[in-house]
């Protein structure tokens, strides 16, 4: 029954929004060393669960054309000829990121910045996995100059691991969220991956009305929505744009709201967005923190404006913001003038062209930054309102369920992150926890 309640609680905060506070006794491993063990779960050393090695050098100019991905303390950076690793394994970072800890189902190669798991020693990969997320690092690094993770002092680390079968049983329950997860974020690249070909078709390539200058039907189109296109082009100053429209710039459909916030007119509570949230080349921005700890002045933003990473600018950090909240002075917020062009602000906004419009007239060498001026001054072809009207028809669902998924997604996290530490300490059953899962998934 102790359990029932706790699932149920459990859940319903995170069905409200609002995460459980729950007290949990952990030593340096993070897991729960009191009480009672559970049936067949072993008392030991880190280094009797499984052996960690360190990773190989694998200069970039050194690296073959393939598949492998090379995986470095900070993640899959690139890839590779060869493999080191057979799959599935699991790496974390030595370096750098000390801590950060990645599951790979293929064949891999381990960066020397990182360490990864030899052997697991019959135990569960992806248990593993879970496992070694909750372990302090902060304890366990070298306190040099640059702080490294010692695999011989992990290897002393207490730990308390069940048996197989409840490893896998564990694994299981939060990979079932974690598979979710990893489903919202690919939903939401095709989803992107759609709505931008949409946009290079019709605003772009012009690929409407060049059908219809060659006396065909735009393929894949209603006849509705076809109506909307003209049959030919025009030359205006030089360049060619389909018959009816304008040349442009950006600075005409998009405006670059500036509204300040200092620290002290900032709730605690408030979304925070700076660049090392915003994920390269992809508009779905599904990480922040929390405005608590800012201490210099932000900008404002709300939710579905448009922030784009101004510094180096070919980081290609551009999306769309899911809530309200504040961000870095070094994020730009865009908004359309007219709701009507929306989906052509934001596409332009992330498009490759528009990058290389800013990289070009950026400011700097070392840390190159973009400015709204010049962004303003990129051309492009404006089509008639009710184009744009239609093509926002057709997009802005799909940017909607990019925004539910990303949500979504947040409370799937946030829901495993309660659940893991109280797996692995045994004070929340695999049943309990099932029942939880299946709720959401």
């Amino acid at each position: 029954m102790r359990h029932r309640l706790l699932g149920m609680a459990l859940l319903l905060s995170f069905v409200a929004g609002t995460p459980l506070k729950v007290r949990i006794r952990v030593n340096q491993s993070g897991v729960d060393m009191e009480g009672k063990l559970g049936r067949g779960w072993v008392k030991g050393k880190l280094g009797d669960f499984l052996t960690l090695q360190r990773g190989f050098d694998l200069p970039e100019y050194e690296r073959l054309p393939g598949t492998v991905p090379v995986v470095t303390s900070a993640g899959i950076n690139g890839t590779h000829s060869e493999a080191k690793v057979r799959g599935p394994g699991v790496v974390m970072g030595r370096y750098g990121t000390l801590g950060q800890i990645y599951y790979i189902e293929q064949d891999f190669w381990p960066h020397n910045t990182s360490l990864y798991v030899k052997d697991f020693k019959g135990n569960y990969p992806r248990f593993v996995y879970y496992f070694l997320r909750i372990v302090n690092y902060d304890s366990h690094n070298d306190k040099s100059s640059v702080p490294g993770l010692n695999r011989n002092h992990l290897h002393l680390v207490d730990v308390i691991v069940p048996p197989l079968p409840e490893q896998r049983a564990i694994a299981r329950i939060l990979g079932a969220l974690d598979d979710k997860i990893e489903l919202n974020r690919k939903t939401n690249a095709t989803l992107e991956a759609m709505a931008r070909a949409l946009f290079q078709s019709w605003f772009v390539d012009f690929d409407p009305v060049r059908a219809k200058a060659a006396g065909r039907a735009p393929y894949g189109m209603d006849a509705a929505t076809a109506a909307l296109f003209p049959d030919g082009f025009e030359v205006i100053d030089g360049r060619e744009v389909p018959r009816g429209w304008q040349r442009g710039v950006f600075g005409e459909i998009a405006e670059n709201p500036r509204r300040g916030a200092k620290p002290d007119d900032v709730l605690p509570d408030t979304p925070y967005i700076g660049l090392e949230h915003m994920p390269r080349k992809s508009i779905s921005l599904g990480d922040w923190a929390s405005a608590s700890e800012v201490i210099s002045n932000k900008f404002r933003f709300e939710r579905g404006e448009i922030l784009f990473g101004k510094l180096r600018p070919y980081f290609h950090k551009v999306g769309v913001a899911v809530v309200d909240g504040v961000c870095s002075t070094d994020i730009l917020v865009i908004r359309p003038k007219h709701p009507t062009w929306y989906g052509l602000v934001l596409f332009h906004a992330s498009s490759d062209s528009f990058i290389s419009h800013t990289i070009a007239s950026s400011d700097g060498t070392k840390m190159p930054r973009t400015n709204w001026s010049d962004m303003a001054r990129f051309e492009i072809a404006i089509p008639p309102i009710n184009l744009g009207r239609r093509f926002n028809q057709i997009i802005e669902p799909m940017v909607d369920k990019i925004r539910a998924n990303i949500l979504a997604a947040r409370t799937l996290a946030a829901l495993r992150d309660t659940l893991l530490p109280k797996l692995l300490s045994g004070e929340l059953r695999v049943p309990e926890a099932m029942r939880m899962v299946e709720e959401v998934v």
